[in-house]
């Protein structure tokens, strides 16, 4: 089981990064009652069947990591929706990409930590895709009591902006400018 939500949202959106999309957009939208995210891929998308056979968590296509016996990504979001009173769904086509949505009900005394949202975005930036110059689009919302947030953020214009997102200088760098993102407007 993942310790945080991040944790989770982190394995659902490597998968889209596995897959070979050039496109990924990952929408994070957080209030006082609920998380809903949706994770939305451009990449080699999935048939009926196999949308079937990702929800058992001894199935793995054997392709991204050969000596893997599991796939536990799907599964365990699986889990953590469903009995925390959320909900989830897997829209797929081959050719078409996929696109995953949840629900997490905040409200749940099951539903673990939302965790931390700079360092989750950090990691998915991170993650080296197979498509080439593939682009990951943050859109990341927030109304909690008096607290709103609202931006957008682009891999593409990081690279440009930092130079790369590889060595430590630019992480370190990546890392503030996150964090200073989910300051609250006045």
């Amino acid at each position: 089981m993942h310790y945080t939500l991040c944790e989770l949202l982190t394995d659902v959106t490597q998968n889209s990064v596995e897959a070979g999309a050039s496109k990924i957009t990952v929408e994070f939208n957080e209030t006082d009652e609920a998380l809903k995210v949706s994770i939305r891929d451009n990449g080699k998308g999935m048939d009926a069947a196999t949308l079937e056979r990702i929800k058992d968590p001894f199935y793995t296509d054997g392709i991204k990591h050969p000596k893997r016996r599991v796939g536990l990504g799907i599964p365990f979001l699986i889990q953590t929706v469903t009995e925390t009173g959320g909900s989830w769904d897997i829209e797929s086509a081959p050719g078409s990409g996929t696109t995953v949505f949840m629900t997490f009900d905040l409200s749940n005394i099951d539903t673990p930590p939302v965790g931390d949202v700079p360092g989750f975005f950090r990691q998915i930036l991170m993650f080296q895709g197979t498509a080439e110059n593939y682009d990951l689009e943050i859109i990341r919302t927030k109304t909690q009591n008096t607290a709103n947030l609202h931006y957008t953020i682009l891999r593409s214009e990081l690279i440009d902006a930092l130079g790369g997102i590889e060595d430590a200088d630019s992480l370190v760098l990546l890392g503030q400018y996150l964090s200073g993102l989910e300051e609250p407007e006045e």
